[in-house]
């Protein structure tokens, strides 16, 4: 009777090794699987922010719109575009535009900048402006009403193009190109002037079109 009750016993203590095994293989990947979850995850990297690139029409309303809010009687009488290492101007488009606003009330002047830049040393983005400035005798002369600007930027630079610009990026892709927007008493119209160069002072050629009609008036060096 002995013997059966130790045989039996053994049998039961055999039995249990494969359990025990079993167990302790099954309960490896859990551990693993526990470990690996707690390991430091490499932290994303914030997407880059692309500055964004306006015409001259878009920035000029944004422009008439703040420079409105500072005197209801401020009138546009100069934009120019600027080039830096976001824009080389071409496409009649730019990160930065400045527009001259006077008002005849006050017989002052602020400079508007319009920006889309991402650079640290170019005006944030959105319009801000300067000081207010007392004008000279000849600001209103200069001083024109904001309905006659309906041809774009995009559009003059496309007419400059037609008319001797495309040559001119043909010697040279990467050619800057500048923009100015002012009334012309000769002309008696409101003017694109087109710059191929890196300054209105330094350029390799000049187109000329009319703001209102987006007519090509003249070309010049």
């Amino acid at each position: 009777m002995k013997r059966i009750c130790w045989t039996g016993l053994l049998i039961v203590s055999l039995s249990c090794v494969p359990m025990i095994a079993l167990m302790i293989g099954c309960s490896s990947p859990s551990a693993t699987s526990a470990s690996s979850s707690t390991q430091p995850q490499t932290p994303t990297p914030a997407p880059k922010k692309e500055p964004m690139l306006y015409t001259g029409k878009s920035c000029f309303s944004q422009m008439t719109g703040m420079a409105g809010r500072w005197a209801p009687d401020a009138v546009p009488f100069h934009m120019e575009s600027a080039l830096n290492d976001e824009s080389n101007g071409q496409g009649g488009k730019a990160t930065i535009w400045r527009g001259m606003f006077a008002s005849p009330s006050r017989r002052t002047y602020k400079v508007f900048t319009c920006s889309g830049s991402r650079l640290r040393d170019e005006a944030p983005i959105g319009v801000t402006s300067g000081a207010e400035i007392a004008y000279g005798p000849t600001v209103p002369s200069l001083m024109f009403q904001s309905f006659l600007l309906t041809t774009d930027s995009d559009q003059a630079y496309s007419t400059a193009q037609e008319k001797g610009g495309a040559k001119l990026m043909e010697k040279n892709p990467q050619q800057p190109v500048l923009y100015t927007l002012d009334w012309n008493a000769k002309d008696k119209a409101l003017l694109w002037v087109v710059f191929y160069g890196s300054s209105t002072k330094d350029t390799k050629g000049i187109g000329v079109i009319d703001a209102t009609t987006g007519k090509f008036l003249r070309a010049a060096k």
